[in-house]
């Protein structure tokens, strides 16, 4: 009797399967290969379908020949990335689980020239499993033989006494954004150690009541390092609020609330933060050995005053200790340290209005995100600005008052760099001119203050701006700290159309070199370069190179010829279509899609019409988390982080046609820019699925010996368990945006990584020792202090980063070792 042809639906459902995955795959593969890209997507996208009309049709030869396509893609994949596990992953994974499929019995039935075969005998199963057993050794190569970091060890023997500021400064303090003025990020204590660091536990914490709300920006961000000034700890919240609670036990003293206000609300603004407040001590000063500022040759210390300040000013002051508060509605308020009272004495009853003579913004437009400069006479603030909304913004002036009474001084617009008098009552400054948003660095001695320099806005179109603007924009600019006149500058990024902004302190160090100890400071930047330059006159310690970079600009704008590398670096290698990644075949091939039809003609490839990948990307490889300096063994530690961005300019027209919401993001969305000829597209380099178009590691720890010059190692660090769709702890390098604390003991702390930690790192070899679980993201700089009773702390703030995503909340968190 005849059989009845049987129907296999596994078999049929395998065939559909195999011919969306290959009509997904020629599909993307024709438009990669019009860009010039990879062949394989093409080739891959054939053969899937062919496979699929095999298995339509019963043919026993699909099994076998996906086999070899299977190795095919492994050995393509090895050749592409080596044994890079997490690079193999999208390459292979889903090839690998349709072989699995197709290694059950189901699919496979049926299969062969007799059409009523009904068994998955003689189908190529046997070669199907080695191919597949190749694939996962393949796999465990790159599980068991990781990609390595760089290791090694930094030496750890005391090389200089304790600089600056800092020895008239209590151990246990921390006085300063930076731990004193000269932003080094460094704490003298030595309780903790890497001997003793995982016994670390929360001695207290607290929460602020300072919760993003439903009317506030996106960007809404707890980026604060709080101080500490004798037993108290004071901290600022987004909303500008300042909170001094007890060193020891986390009980709040006292509590000021500015009650920030704007005419349209919070939610229109581009961000809301506040990263600091700043401290001065008249009776520091007037016990303190307070250098005159430096008139002597280069080389040559300034001899020393010990002039205690005038007894009318000591008593005159309803404050002799107090906090310098910048609101985000754009005031300057000094506030009693003891009590939280305004300092009716200076300015306005307590307060200074930043709004004068800088004409109008929009609001949230201009204000200080960023704690002021403090020195023996002078509170000294610049301002952020928004960036790419248009050529008619407030002025980048740095503006230096009385620290008792509050009077201008002097101030230093970029738009008029030579006259610093103070400005008259109904001129405004020059619009539009460069801003410092972020923080600065002083060193009293030689009586200089150091600017890390933002450009004119907007960003990514530069035709419109001055000489001046070109002059100072994106570099460092010290000015004396008494008349505010430029004693010299450095610039870092030309005609910078990328948002290169010098977003980190400073950090000052007296350097030891081949030709003996140097007064240095040390600039990380966006880019990449770490430049390390004498402060007295800003001449280069370790040499910086003028590098040729591509050209080619969009009509009305042009390209800086060369940029400034410095020897000391930590710049990324130039991307490749092979470093694209995502979690299958498919993302992987729309990553590379993407990144051939954006223009990329390695770093510093100009804005275009067409777009352009930005690598490293406007959070920069340093942003304003800086680096942190052990000055005393003369080490840098850095936690350098690698996202691309893309950006395009759009034509008017084009963009009057487009329905555009416009964003209040610096890093995502679209700017009108009004007053030049395109829109101004920006956002990070993801796909569909919002992760990363690049190959991880996205972030590290790094540590270099500054005497040398040479980065001794340097680790991937944190994971995705925070970021991506499934909790999964993997540990592929995750970016950070924050700082990080060294102290005396051997250790460095981090807590800026996209998952929810802090980290504590052994100096000499940056293995990472200890880790907390923190309830929010932690994207600010840890500071350590100690309690009168010597008790040594690690304080972070953990209220998250809106604009990054992560857990945003109101936790302050201190840990110590216990009693």
């Amino acid at each position: 009797m005849r059989r009845v042809r049987r129907f296999h639906p596994a078999t049929l459902f395998s065939a559909f399967v195999f011919a969306l995955a290959g009509v997904a795959m020629l599909l993307g593969g024709i438009r990669l290969t019009h860009f010039g890209g990879s062949v394989y997507f093409v080739a891959t996208g054939a053969l899937l379908l062919v496979v699929a009309a095999l298995l339509l049709f019963r043919v026993r030869f699909a099994v076998p020949l996906y086999t070899v396509f299977l190795l095919a893609s492994a050995a393509w994949a090895v050749w592409e990335v080596g044994f890079d596990w997490w690079q193999l992953l999208p390459r292979l994974d889903v090839w690998f689980v349709l072989g699995l499929w197709l290694l059950l019995p189901w699919p496979r039935r049926g299969l062969g020239r007799n059409p009523y075969h009904d068994t998955a005998r003689g189908t190529g199963g046997g070669f199907l499993f080695l191919g597949l057993l190749v694939v996962a050794v393949v796999g465990l190569v790159g599980v068991f033989q990781p990609v390595p970091d760089l290791a090694g060890e930094l030496p750890m023997a005391d090389v200089s006494g304790p600089q600056g500021d800092r020895a008239s400064r209590a151990d246990g303090d921390w006085t300063d954004y930076g731990s004193s003025s000269w932003g080094q990020r460094y704490s003298p204590l030595k309780q903790i150690t890497p001997d003793n660091v995982s016994q670390l536990q929360v001695a207290w914490k607290i929460q602020t009541g300072d919760l993003p709300g439903p009317d506030d920006p996106t960007e809404t961000t707890a980026e604060n390092t709080p101080l500490k000034i004798g037993d108290t700890v004071y901290l600022c919240t987004p909303h500008s609020r300042v909170i001094a609670v007890d060193a020891a036990t986390g009980a709040k003293r006292w509590e000021f609330d500015p009650k920030i206000q704007s005419p349209i609300g919070f939610k229109h603004w581009e961000h809301m933060t506040c990263r600091g407040v700043s401290y001065h001590d008249d009776a520091r000063y007037a016990a303190a050995l307070i250098p005159a500022p430096a008139t002597t040759a280069p080389g040559v210390p300034a001899p020393a005053s010990t002039a205690p300040l005038p007894a009318n000013v000591l008593a005159s002051g309803t404050c002799p200790r107090r906090l310098f508060l910048p609101t985000a509605d754009a005031r300057l308020i000094a506030i009693n340290a003891d009590n939280g009272q305004v300092c009716e004495d200076f300015g306005n009853k307590g307060t200074v209005d930043l709004r004068a003579n800088i004409g109008p913004f929009t609001p949230g437009g201009y204000y200080s995100t960023s704690p002021p400069a403090v020195t023996k006479d002078l509170v000294i603030i610049g301002g952020h600005v928004t960036d790419n909304e248009s050529t008619n913004e407030p002025s980048g002036v740095i503006r230096a008052f009385d620290v008792h009474d509050g009077h201008l001084v002097w101030n230093w617009d970029p738009g008029k760099p030579d006259d610093t008098a103070p400005i008259a009552a109904g001129d405004t400054y020059t619009r539009n001119s460069p801003n410092m948003w972020s923080l600065f660095s002083v060193d009293e001695q030689l009586g200089m203050v150091y600017l890390p320099m933002g450009n004119q806005t907007p960003d990514q179109f530069a035709a419109g701006r001055t000489p001046t603007s070109e002059k100072y924009g994106a570099g460092l600019v010290a000015l004396d700290v008494t008349t505010g006149k430029v004693k010299w500058n450095y610039q870092f990024t030309h005609h910078d159309l990328w948002d290169m902004d010098v977003g980190g302190q400073p950090t000052l160090v007296d350097l030891t070199t081949d030709g003996g100890v140097k007064p240095a400071i040390i600039a990380s930047t966006k880019q990449g370069s770490i430049y390390v330059l004498d402060r007295r006159d800003g001449t280069p310690i370790v040499p910086i190179h003028e590098v040729p970079r591509p050209q080619g600009a969009v009509p009305g704008d042009h390209t800086a010829a060369t940029q400034p590398m410095s020897d000391l670096n930590m710049v990324p290698p130039d991307m490749r279509e092979r470093d694209m990644w995502g979690t299958t075949p498919f993302d992987m091939l729309w990553c590379r899609v993407r990144f051939r039809s954006l223009r990329y003609d390695g770093m510093y490839t100009p804005p275009s019409l067409q777009g352009s990948l930005v690598f490293p990307g406007n959070f920069g490889v340093f942003d304003w988390g800086g680096v942190s300096v052990d000055p005393t063994r003369q080490l840098l530690l850095a936690n350098p982080s690698y996202m691309a961005f893309q950006s395009r300019l759009i034509p008017k027209d084009q963009l009057d046609k487009m329905e555009v919401v416009e964003s209040k993001s610096e890093t995502e969305g679209i700017k009108k820019a009004v007053g030049i000829p395109y829109g101004i597209e920006v956002s990070a380099f993801l796909s569909p699925l919002g992760i990363p178009c690049q190959a991880p590691p996205w972030g590290y720890v790094a540590g270099i010996d500054l005497r040398s010059g040479k980065t001794l190692w340097k680790h991937r660090n944190g994971t995705i368990v925070d970021s991506a769709p499934l909790p999964i702890p993997m540990p592929l390098g995750v970016p950070s945006l924050g700082g990080m604390v060294t102290t005396a003991g051997g250790l460095t702390f981090l807590s800026g990584t996209l998952d929810y930690y802090l980290r504590a790192y052994d100096v000499r070899t940056g293995r990472k020792l200890w880790e907390a679980r923190l309830p929010a993201g932690g994207q600010a700089t840890p500071m350590s202090y100690a309690d009168n009773t010597g008790r040594q702390y690690i304080l972070v703030v953990a209220g998250g980063h809106g604009s990054l995503g992560t857990k945003q909340g109101d936790w302050v968190i201190a840990y110590a070792l216990p009693k």
